[in-house]
């Protein structure tokens, strides 16, 4: 099969990720979010006859030492990996472009199930495992077909009585879009201070929300009065839901606000027509680890653990991050300056 090289129009490129039930982070939007931060965003496309069969959101990002960019393509490339012609033309179109750009790696962190087969297709593609990963490798996915009551018997008595209680107290969620950006930022702020770790800009949850906001994401907000307590912001892309950002404060939690809003977040999603809630990021262990240890441990995503699989769904790891090195003395620097910095 012939193709053309191509940089597709960000809604034609859209579509075609929608229909192949590619992920939220290889839509052309996640590319203009994160070049007005610091990346470079590059859309590559193998065309045919019959339109666009293949492809990537390339982003670039300049390394702080030395000549060189890293080439990172997030949950991609969308593409048949089963179809080795495919996959190897996508591959070179992408290595010419990471050339132009003077990467000395191209990272993939594809959307697969961790398995033997792909882990032996990445490796016999010429990458080999990274020693470190962007996103989350390790999530929940949560079943959300079928009723109402269909999705609350598969989660766990207790969750299911903490989002009976919210309702009792007096929670109420709203959907505020735009407008609840203020409130948000200020429950991310709080909840960064509380928990200790980093978040993003107020900048970048705004954009965010004008990026994403109402086509492929929502703004919940859940309220006691006049008082905010907590904030959620999820994706939704073909059958698939995302829960990325949630924020919440330090005031009335025992009427359990986050409850309510991953709630209605399901809710939301079911509507869409998704029946797949991700919940997008739990510690990289075993199920019998997790099990074993979660009560015990609050660090990194320890503390979220706990919350998350109270709302039933399957522990499943993404293939993880896997580098294919352009040029080894530079990379040589970047995977010691990764170890140092941990």
């Amino acid at each position: 099969m012939k193709f053309t090289i191509i940089e597709p129009e960000p809604a034609e490129w859209d579509r075609f990720v929608e229909k192949q039930g590619g992920h939220i982070l290889q839509t052309s939007n996640w590319g203009r979010l994160k070049t007005d931060f610091g990346w470079q965003a590059e859309r590559i496309a193998l065309r045919s006859d019959t339109g666009i069969v293949a492809g990537a959101l390339v982003l670039y990002r300049r390394l702080p030492f030395g000549p060189g960019t890293l080439a990172y393509v997030p949950r991609g490339p969308v593409v048949d990996w089963a179809d080795t012609q495919t996959v190897e033309a996508l591959l070179s179109a992408i290595d010419e472009a990471a050339h132009r750009r003077r990467a000395i790696l191209l990272k993939l962190e594809p959307d697969l199930p961790d398995t033997p087969a792909n882990r032996d297709t990445l490796a016999g593609l010429g990458f080999h495992e990274s020693v470190q990963t962007v996103q989350p490798p390790r999530t929940i996915l949560i079943d959300i077909s079928g009723s109402e009551d269909d999705i609350l018997a598969r989660m766990n008595q207790g969750t299911r009585r903490k989002i009976r209680t919210a309702a009792k107290k007096d929670v109420v969620v709203e959907q505020n879009g735009e407008a609840g950006i203020d409130a948000f930022n200020a429950l991310m702020a709080v909840t960064g201070e509380r928990n200790e770790f980093g978040v993003h800009s107020d900048a970048y949850y705004r954009r965010v929300a004008d990026l994403f906001i109402p086509q492929n994401a929502t703004l919940l907000l859940a309220r006691y009065g006049d008082q905010t307590l907590a904030g959620l912001v999820a994706f939704a892309s073909g059958d698939i839901a995302w829960y990325f950002y949630g924020a919440s404060s330090n005031v009335e939690r025992n009427r359990m606000p986050a409850y309510a809003l991953q709630w209605e977040a399901i809710c939301w999603a079911r509507e869409r027509g998704c029946t797949v809630y991700d919940m997008w990021g739990v510690p990289d262990a075993d199920v019998e680890t997790l099990e074993d240890e979660f009560q015990d441990r609050q660090d990194g995503l320890w503390g979220v653990y706990g919350f998350k699989r109270g709302f039933g769904g399957e522990v499943v790891r993404a293939v993880g991050a896997w580098d294919r090195v352009y040029r080894p003395l530079l990379y040589n620097l970047y995977t010691l300056a990764i170890r140092l910095r941990r």
